[in-house]
């Protein structure tokens, strides 16, 4: 019989394994045990060896070739624009794009009980030295970008690289720290001493929630990503929303609209033609910015 400081982890892998009913992805793929609570104020957890050295690494080389420079979300109007805020490089990559994406997808959905059709394309970013993305909030202040799928429910942030020193993902606002042994911010850079902070490390995962349980916004959840200060930092995020995904929001009066902001500035270089079934789609999933692109 098991003892009843077993039973909620007995009852994690149980709810898992209901869960994975009809999904491709077992029950063993889960480990409870990796996962670790680093935070109830904001909830935020780190599942050690979440991703396979094939699996990061295959998104690495995904990314390589189509980076370009990151963009913000401006607060007020939604629309997409460079900041000294966030310094980093990165690109999209198509949701089930081939059968290890998909498999990163499913694990995804296996440990936070989201549905996949709620999450955004995985998006890679790498950040070189001296790089790093301020402290911000992974909700919208915007009517724009809760059009689709609602508020970003959760986050998860997965580190597809070791650093040598710094990039580590750190919550600022984060309420009642756990207790640190000493020495243990010996290995951290100034910045992650700022607040509650995870050191990346090759195949580790952050999941942590913008939302309090009543689906209002945490403002606690405020997070950043310190700057590199030796070596480089490859990660890849997946943003989950409170509703479906993909399903795009009917334009207003019957019009041909764009489903993200960055659309207009994508066309311009050239991506209706480079990424042909992101921008305009396919007959059976329409593309995220066929406006932009003249198709419809």
């Amino acid at each position: 019989m098991a003892h009843s400081r077993d039973l909620p982890r007995l009852l994690l892998l149980l709810l898992v394994a209901v869960a994975l009913q009809g999904s491709s992805v077992s029950a063993s793929v889960i480990n409870a045990a990796r996962v670790k609570q680093i935070s109830w104020k904001p909830r935020a957890f780190v599942y050690e060896g979440f991703l396979t050295d094939e699996e990061c690494d295959h998104l690495v080389s995904l990314a390589r070739s189509e980076l370009r420079r990151s963009y913000v979300a401006d607060s007020t109007s939604g629309e997409s624009k460079l900041s000294e805020v966030r310094t980093s490089s990165g690109m999209f990559i198509r949701k089930g794009k081939d059968s290890i994406v998909k498999g990163i997808e499913e694990k995804i959905a296996a440990w936070t009980f989201l549905p996949i059709e709620n999450g955004e394309d995985i998006q890679v970013l790498r950040y070189e030295h001296g790089q790093k993305y301020d402290p911000h909030h992974d909700y919208f202040t915007d009517e724009v970008n809760i059009a689709r799928g609602g508020h970003r429910i959760a986050t998860i942030l997965m580190y597809l690289s070791d650093v040598e020193k710094g990039g580590e993902t750190v919550f600022p606002s984060a309420e009642a720290p756990r207790h640190r042994a000493d020495g243990e911010d010996d290995d951290l850079s100034d910045c992650a001493r700022k607040g509650i902070a995870v050191k990346p490390r090759k195949g580790d995962a952050l999941l942590f929630f913008s939302l309090h349980t009543d689906a209002n916004p945490d403002p606690v959840s405020l997070h950043g990503g310190c700057p590199v200060i030796k070596g480089e930092k490859w990660s890849a995020t997946k943003w989950i929303h409170v509703g479906s995904f993909d399903k795009a929001p009917a334009a207003a009066g019957g019009r041909c609209a764009d489903d993200n902001v960055s659309c207009e500035r994508w066309a311009a270089l050239g991506e209706c033609a480079k990424n042909l079934e992101y921008m305009v789609g396919t007959p059976e999933l329409p593309g995220y910015c066929r406006r932009s692109c003249n198709v419809c």
